[in-house]
């Protein structure tokens, strides 16, 4: 289906960011970034040096605790503070403790003004209740909570918003009904994909794929087997029994064995 026209949609530009204390460390490898963890820091990279070159750094567990536990931490810009040297960072990659599900590991880029980034940027969806389609008892089917962006490094938006105003069951919000701020280019250009549907409610959708049952006393179809407990079979033109062993033939309908001549009744 066609995007919906005239939907009221933004970007939100950062206006703060949080700051995160760092330290420079000493040594690269596994060693070393044990060292820092028994002393209750996180081992990371700062990228993005003169150059081409990357920097060892360690942070404090408790200074990126909360905003890892935000679920946007790696499309959150922070303000990191090196020993005094204030820069402007995004989290690139976050290693995960398997077992306490904690930070252990985490890379920074440092972004330069004036050059372009890649992004995922969250989709917040809004006015669930002018929706007609969510007012008949619809659901909200989003298909991408996070859409990845190419975009300058001084303008990099907190989310992207999108009104449900209008959207009817059946209804697509594609990226083209999204208004994008300047400089705001979504990595996949090959195609107007699909963020968001209204779909119809359960109920409706199991009436819909229920099979209908053979209305009552009608005969069943070829070869379908008798329903349980059901009559027999009819008997085959010219009252004969089925044969012993015949494909339908209930299981006890054989006929009992005439006595032979000579045996005892």
């Amino acid at each position: 289906m066609a995007p919906l026209k005239g939907f009221t949609t933004m970007t939100k530009t950062a206006t703060q960011t949080i700051t995160i204390p760092a330290k420079s460390r000493q040594g690269t490898g596994t060693g070393s970034a044990r060292a820092v963890r028994r002393e209750g820091d996180i081992p990371g990279v700062l990228y993005g040096e003169g150059g081409g070159a990357s920097r060892p750094i360690r942070i404090s567990y408790r200074d990126i605790e909360k905003p890892y536990q935000t679920g946007r931490f790696t499309s959150t810009l922070f303000t990191l503070d090196l020993e005094g040297e204030k820069m402007r960072v995004i989290p690139r990659e976050v290693q995960i403790d398997p077992v306490t599900e904690r930070p252990i590991h985490a890379d920074f880029q440092k972004l330069i003004a004036g050059a372009r980034i890649r992004l995922f940027i969250p989709v917040h969806f809004n006015n669930h209740v002018d929706s007609p389609g969510l007012k008949r008892g619809g659901v909200l089917n989003i298909v991408r909570h996070e859409i990845e962006f190419s975009c300058m490094s001084e303008h990099i938006p907190q989310f992207i918003e999108a009104d449900l105003t209008g959207m009817d069951i059946g209804d697509s919000l594609h990226i083209s009904a999204i208004k994008l701020t300047e400089g705001l280019i979504p990595v996949i250009r090959n195609r107007d994909f699909t963020i968001a549907t209204v779909a119809a409610p359960s109920a409706f959708a199991d009436v819909e794929v229920k099979p209908t049952t053979a209305a009552e006393g009608e005969a069943p179809a070829a070869g379908a087997a008798p329903a349980a407990g059901g009559a027999a079979p009819a008997a085959a033109a010219g009252g004969k029994t089925p044969a012993a062993g015949a494909k339908g033939a209930p299981a006890k309908a054989a006929p009992a064995k005439a006595p032979a001549k000579g045996d005892k009744k």
